[in-house]
């Protein structure tokens, strides 16, 4: 259902380069919800959690978006015919970490290293309903020179995010990006897998820097002591750089890795290479569920699971995985712009 993923949202107004003026206060709740709320679309406040703003479609389904921060701390779709038959798929625990995070970093020209940046929270842009079963919010910063849009879109059997960002500088810049999903799996480590990556090529790679992140980019590639005599089919992760072909169907997540699959920066600089796939499963083993991720814009896919490292953050397994350009900064020209997106989706109904 790739073709759900609407960009009519991103009509956003072409920005020009202004003076730098001092912004406004964040808007109060009050205002967002006459200005933004209808039906399906609710804003609220609690404690310290910021700003969130819920949207839920018509078959319940439902997901919630941290307004200056950009996290999705909850997606809950319908997956059984039941009248209470939803399930959260998204891993997030306390201080906005897991769930789903847009990752933007800078890098310096000179050394693709990660250069700062002027930080900026989020605010509503605009936002859309087609109908009850489709709900679009649009969020907005500048960082920089970078005019970005960041799109959340939610229908009955999927959810989407999408980045648009603008180079209004007179400068290209380097980006490191990535739209990175922690998925839920219960109590079950042994039952979580992905399918759909066989025959592309991966090699061990840390997760980019990210303020959502549940292991840290230094944890997520420390090696994992043997499991044990009776685990079988174990084998210790590929050393940094290596490159080497998925050649099982599915990829049994229950041990410690952190991959990018793509084809290598080098295959890459051939005019025809075998790119990584536009979609694959997660597979909840223990619930008879999976989700199906679509990348679009992205050349990579990120892919990770915590092994026993899970232990340190409660008795729920979880993973984390999705579209991202990590090895190859994507380098966004004056005056132009970059797009990039993902779905999940599910047939479990």
């Amino acid at each position: 259902m790739a073709s759900l993923v609407s960009f009519s949202l991103l009509k956003a107004s072409a920005s020009t380069p202004t003076t730098v003026i001092s912004p406004p206060p964040p808007p109060t709740l009050e205002t967002l919800d006459q200005r933004f709320g209808r039906k399906g679309i609710k804003f609220s406040e609690s404690g310290d959690i910021p700003t969130t703003v819920e949207l839920t479609v018509r078959n319940g389904s439902s997901l919630k978006l941290q307004i200056s921060n950009g996290h999705i701390s909850s997606y809950r779709p319908k997956v059984y015919w039941k009248d209470d038959g939803y399930e959260e798929v998204l891993h997030t625990l306390a201080g906005s970490r897991g769930g789903v995070g847009l990752v933007i970093n800078e890098l310096s020209q000179q050394t693709n290293s990660k250069a700062p940046s002027a930080s900026a929270e989020w605010t509503v842009k605009d936002v859309d309903s087609d109908s009850i079963d489709a709900l679009q919010v649009e969020l907005g910063c500048m960082r920089g020179s970078l005019d970005i849009s960041y799109v959340v879109s939610l229908y009955p059997l999927s959810m989407a995010t999408a980045v648009i960002v603008k180079n209004n500088g007179r400068k290209a810049v380097n980006i490191s990006s990535a739209i990175l999903s922690h998925f839920n799996f219960k109590k079950n480590r042994s039952g979580s897998g992905v399918q759909g990556l066989r025959g592309c090529s991966y090699c061990t790679n840390p997760p980019p820097s990210s303020p959502f992140e549940i292991l840290s980019p230094s944890e997520s590639i420390k090696s994992e002591d043997s499991p044990g005599f009776f685990s079988f089919g174990w084998e210790p992760e590929t050393k940094p750089g290596v490159w080497t072909v998925q050649d099982v169907p599915i990829t049994v997540l229950k041990n410690k890795l952190s991959r990018v699959y793509s084809a290598s920066p080098a295959e890459r600089s051939k005019d025809f290479h075998r790119s990584a796939p536009s979609k694959y499963e997660v597979i909840d083993q223990g619930r008879g569920l999976f989700y199906r991720v679509i990348r679009m814009g992205f050349e990579e896919i990120y892919l990770s699971s915590p092994g026993s490292y899970s232990d340190k953050y409660g008795e729920d397994y979880f993973i984390c995985t999705g579209p991202a350009s990590i090895l190859v900064p994507v380098t966004v020209n004056p005056g132009e712009e970059w797009r990039g997106a993902q779905v999940i989706e599910h047939d479990n109904l």
